[in-house]
């Protein structure tokens, strides 16, 4: 590149810049279109597999099945229903018979045991998407007309559209909220004013790609989205995205004050990062596609979605980057500049500190941390994932979820949620009575012909019937799905019935056991990837096996601190089923990412000058970047939060906490003692564990010189 003539050696750079800015210009806008392929419907993510997935299927033949049901309820603060209340609400709903979006007529409101409060349920179509919360205000507005009596929407309907609601905006919201924060980082970190607009440019580009490229595939029914999926694209890749150009602008900066050239400087950190880089990003992509083995279709649909966004933020970092860097030069840092290149590394004094420190006594620093990690990781048995309750599903008290609990002070608790069974006609009177006999249930009633439960002849479709089992306990309750158990084995032992059990709370059954199905077989494929990896790029194979070990103590200790702040400040009772899984991908994976940044510089220092003046090099001269890395990609997970969902919370709090965690103690302190107390040994059985070089204490300047690795 040197030989070649003035303006080739800037071509290569325009054009990439040229083509990066019609990408952000031409598919920039998908990132805001990618809500239009989202499904919010979570009976399309149920374990396949499933009892409760079969009966899903199985009810597609009966009418209601075909229906989303909203539940009208009414209370009259405290005093007793009056007759005329409760034929004023039976002809409030009758009124919408007919109305666009609703089912059927809807039922005469039932007075409940206590005489204090109506209950009707009003059948709505299923598909009815962005017109929803319309056809629920035109409910809300009849129900509205009883005169003495408030008025509440409960049911599947309701929840649904307060889901939505969650997920309201939440393109220019949360892009919003972690962009700010990405911004505002790298402003006070690396106060320059052009670098940080130029790695947010970078991150906006490879976001509208991942967008665009998931749009045109969710729209083919390729790959399936929803609202926790589609947020979580967007932080996962502006994170990595960010956290990668700072590795490669940080390598730049160096390489510019070492050779003074910018189209050098800007190949060489590319070639100098680029396999640190890839094997981070492999261990992410990899890890989430890992998610495919998954028996829930949520966990699979995150993992090609998540990986693809990976493989964009990638893309921008090696190609992007470099050409803006190349152009720009020592512009980009404005108004700081590089340093002539001189003996010393540009390592920051408390980074120096940290060295020392660990060089001092690193079987004392190793053995320290890893007590206190231990000691958290000790709650982390403890850790209830049994799925959230109805109640902390939405972080704020949400309409559906307030009157889903007036409902369930005057009904049966599972009133609205039944338990369905769908079994053979001929022994539906069987199924039923063996049904009301179990433990925990209420009732039970055939679907009739008017497509209503209750008395009357039975819907009968190719031979089966659908029968709904009102259970005592709340739906969400671990209460309920002891009953589900039971129920299932009970009509499972009625002869010729073919009975299953399925409904919400059997559904949420279902889910909780795949999901500990999930984690026993995805964590150990995970961490087998991660290994693959490290193994691969570190040549060697105790140092990936510590390595490994390492993020996965930080991932317990993490999960144990979690424990400790979601029942004792934010309040939640349990987590869902799928938190620790994806707790697990993402903070081993994304984990790993910095002791690869820190040992993949570690082994290339050591090449020259030894184990332990490697180690010291290679922490004092990534420190500060590897921390900012920790730091922008913790803030960008905890964007999440503005998601009024516990879901999403707790993934944010596990991601950040454990990210800054991983950042501060595991890879600053732990891992670096931990190869110092071992020494070359640690790279067995590379060559490199047989060379000694400069293996001797040193102080906290004898790991300040200047590094020419091997070229």
């Amino acid at each position: 590149m040197r030989t070649a003539p003035r303006w080739a050696r800037w071509l290569v750079p325009l054009v990439l810049l040229i083509v990066w800015l019609g990408v952000g210009g031409t598919l920039g806008p998908y990132a805001g279109k990618l809500g239009e392929v989202a499904t919010n419907d979570q009976a399309a993510f149920l374990p396949q597999s499933a009892e409760s997935t079969r009966v899903l299927d199985a009810g597609k033949e009966f009418d209601r099945s075909e229906t989303l049901p909203a539940i009208v309820v009414w209370t009259a603060d405290g005093a007793p229903v009056t007759g005329a209340q409760r034929q004023s609400a039976t002809a409030a709903v009758a009124g919408l018979a007919g109305d666009t979006g609703i089912v059927g007529r809807p039922s005469p409101a039932l007075l409940s045991e206590d005489g204090e409060a109506l209950q009707a349920v009003v059948q709505l179509k299923p598909d009815l998407g962005e017109e929803l919360p319309e056809v629920l205000d035109e409910v809300r507005a009849a129900a509205e007309r009883v005169p003495g009596v408030t008025a509440q929407l409960a049911g599947p309907a309701a929840s649904q559209a307060d889901l939505s609601d969650a997920f309201a905006g939440i393109d220019g919201l949360l892009l919003g909220v972690a962009l700010g924060a990405v911004l505002l980082i790298l402003l006070l970190v690396y106060r320059s004013l052009l670098l940080p607009f130029v790695i947010i440019m970078g991150a906006v580009f490879a976001l509208g790609l991942a967008c665009a490229v998931v749009y045109a595939l969710a729209d083919r029914d390729v790959v399936r989205v929803d609202g926790q999926v589609q947020g979580i694209l967007s932080i996962l890749v502006i994170g990595a995205a960010t956290d990668y150009a700072l590795l490669l602008a940080a390598r730049f900066r160096e390489e510019l004050a070492l050779r003074g050239d910018r189209f050098e400087a800007s190949r060489a950190a590319v070639r100098r990062s680029f396999g640190a880089i890839t094997a981070s990003a492999g261990t992410v992509a990899l890890g989430l596609l890992a998610l495919l083995a998954s028996d829930l279709t949520n966990n699979r649909a995150l993992g090609p979605v998540g990986a693809i966004g990976i493989v964009c933020a990638v893309l921008t970092t090696v190609t992007f980057l470099p050409a803006v860097l190349a152009l720009l030069g020592r512009a980009a840092y404005w108004p700081s500049r590089p340093k002539e290149a001189d003996a010393s590394v540009e390592g920051h004094r408390v980074w120096q500190r940290v060295a020392a420190t660990v060089d001092r006594r690193p079987r004392r620093v190793w053995a320290g941390t890893a007590l206190v990690l231990a000691v958290c990781a000790a709650f982390a048995p403890s850790l209830s994932a049994k799925g959230v309750p109805l109640d902390e599903i939405f972080v704020n008290d949400a309409p559906s979820v307030a009157a889903q609990r007036t409902l369930g002070e005057h009904f049966p608790a599972g009133s609205g949620n039944p338990a369905v069974v769908i079994a053979d006609a001929d022994r539906a009177e069987a199924v039923r009575t063996a049904a009301e006999k179990t433990e925990g249930v209420a009732s039970a009633a055939p679907l009739t012909t008017t497509g209503r439960p209750g008395p009357g002849a039975p819907l009968v479709v190719d031979g089966r019937v659908r029968i709904d089992a009102t259970l005592t306990d709340a739906a969400d309750s671990d209460a309920a799905k002891a009953t589900v158990e039971r129920l299932r084995a009970n009509l499972h032992r009625v002869d010729g019935a073919d009975a299953l059990v399925g409904g919400y709370t059997a559904q949420q059954y279902d889910t909780q056991q795949t999901a500990a199905d999930d984690r026993a077989l995805i964590i150990p494929i995970v961490l087998g990837i991660i290994l693959l990896i490290l193994v691969l790029l570190l040549r060697s194979l105790l140092v990936p096996v510590l390595l490994v070990a390492t993020v996965a103590l930080n991932f317990l200790a993490t999960l144990g601190v979690s424990t400790l702040v979601f029942e004792h400040v934010l309040g939640f009772s349990g987590t869902d089923a799928s938190v620790p899984l994806y707790g697990f991908v993402f903070l081993v994976a994304l984990g790993v990412d910095y002791n690869i940044f820190l040992m993949s510089r570690v082994r290339e220092e050591a090449l020259v000058h030894g184990t332990r003046q490697g180690v010291l090099r290679g922490l004092t001269t990534t420190g500060g970047v590897i921390t900012s890395a920790g730091v922008v990609l913790a803030a960008t997970f905890a964007a999440l939060m503005v998601i009024p969902l516990a879901f999403l919370v707790q993934i944010a709090f596990i991601v950040a906490f454990g990210v800054l965690l991983d950042t501060l103690v595991v890879r600053s302190l732990l891992v670096p003692a931990l190869v110092i107390d071992i020494g070359p040994r640690a790279w067995w059985p590379s060559a490199l564990s047989r060379k000694s070089g400069s293996d001797r204490p040193s102080d906290a300047s004898g790991c300040a010189g200047r590094t020419e690795a091997v070229r």
